[in-house]
């Protein structure tokens, strides 16, 4: 019963982290930033920390209040989450095209377009808040299966479902920035973060209307 359920928790967290939402806009912000492989590691893998704990949280809670209404509750979270990744993308697309015409017209880089004190790390912070409030119902009843196997049972569970989804996140998107720096068209060398913003908006769009 352990070994399927430590099974099923890193088949569900290797699969679940494959939806683009996981990876697509960790890889474009890191293009459109220039961020090194280690930074983007780094990024990725802390708001994949925050959005494995709140799942775990979730699954704790739903111990406490029955499964049917935790499950009802993460699925309108995934919505909103849907919502947000589209607002985040759009506004950080127009924050990236006011940048590059200030660019273009004054024919270098002006802080002034710049008005958040650290682009990078205001990036940062919006993909963290983005992945925490996208959680992962599929591990609820995993943790509910678990639970009668005891605390230490039931934790390895979660760390291997943790475990997997952290790994594969940042696997998925080291790949897909080291595919996406590959590319050195003139037009997204100077509109990358207007193009990296329209990309993570097309993603959240494409989730809605797929209802995932």
């Amino acid at each position: 019963m352990f070994l399927t359920l430590l099974i099923g928790a890193v088949t569900v967290g290797s699969l679940h982290a494959v939806s683009p939402d996981h990876w697509v806009p960790f890889a474009a912000v890191a293009r459109g930033r220039s961020w090194s492989a280690a930074r983007t590691a780094r990024v990725t893998f802390l708001c994949g920390f925050g959005h494995v704990t709140v799942s775990a949280l979730l699954g704790l809670l739903a111990l406490l209040v029955g499964l049917e209404v935790m499950k009802s509750f993460g699925s309108s979270m995934e919505s909103v989450a849907g919502i947000l990744l589209v607002a985040f993308g759009l506004a950080y697309g127009v924050w990236g095209l006011r940048r590059a015409a200030g660019e273009k017209v004054h024919g270098h880089h002006h802080h002034h377009y710049d008005h958040i004190h650290d682009a990078s790390r205001a990036s940062v912070w919006g993909l963290f808040l983005l992945s925490c409030v996208d959680p992962c119902v599929a591990v609820v009843p995993i943790l509910f299966a678990a639970a009668p196997l005891g605390a230490w049972s039931a934790a390895v569970v979660v760390v291997a479902y943790e475990t997997a989804t952290l790994l594969t996140m940042v696997v998925l998107v080291w790949l897909a920035r080291a595919g996406a720096t590959r590319l050195r068209w003139h037009f997204l060398e100077h509109y990358a973060d207007g193009a990296a913003g329209a990309l993570i908006a097309a993603v959240g769009i494409v989730l809605l209307v797929l209802g995932l």
